[in-house]
């Protein structure tokens, strides 16, 4: 039986967005920093779907339950896909979103407009105590633009969606929960836990 799930992230943003969509799940959804200990994991991975499952999978062994965990990022179609997988680090080791996103839109300085497409990604992956994974994503379209907005996180501020006419940053928690990256992930991985859950007699 599935009554609870550890969040395998320490990303105090993330884990109170996946919580806040994931909410009406009847499951527990545990954070692993809540726990006295937890396992150090290094995203080590070449793509979003090998990091998402290397952090769910360390995490089910250490606690011998199921486990969630995401690896995101955004990639800029004039840079190459970049920064793609190493989008939380793009200035540097322990950088911060500000030195982030300043770091992007200098990569970007003088480039034409239509020429800024970019793309968040989401990939969720979902193990079992036993390591068996299975993976869900989310995508979201848009260009990069200097900072507008002060809700979210990460790069929202520079993504803008020219069919809102607004940085993901200039959105409502709930509506930007309906229509980003990591929503369509995760409305994906809700179904994927309801029929593991179903299957698990709960």
């Amino acid at each position: 039986m599935i009554n609870e799930i550890i969040l395998a992230t320490s990303n105090k943003h993330k884990v109170k967005e996946i919580k806040l969509i994931l909410k009406d799940l009847s499951i527990e959804i545990l954070p692993m920093t809540s726990f006295s200990s937890y396992p150090v994991i290094i995203e080590d991975g070449k793509t979003f779907e090998e990091n998402a499952s290397k952090k769910a999978i360390e995490a089910a062994n250490f606690f011998k339950k199921w486990t969630i965990a995401d690896d995101s990022g955004i990639e800029v179609d004039y840079l190459n896909g970049a920064p793609g997988i190493y989008s939380a680090r793009y200035a540097g080791e322990k950088c911060t979103s500000y030195e982030n996103n300043k770091k992007l839109l200098e990569a970007l300085k003088n480039v034409p407009h239509k020429k800024r497409t970019a793309k968040f990604k989401t990939v969720i992956a979902i193990a079992s105590p036993h390591s068996k994974v299975s993976l869900v994503d989310g995508e979201i379209f848009g260009t990069i633009e200097s900072c507008a907005g002060t809700d979210g996180f990460g790069y929202d501020p520079v993504f803008y969606i020219p069919e809102y006419g607004k940085t993901l940053a200039e959105f409502s928690s709930e509506i930007k929960n309906s229509i980003s990256h990591r929503a369509k992930a995760l409305q994906k991985a809700r179904e994927l836990i309801e029929r593991l859950m179903s299957s698990s007699g709960k």
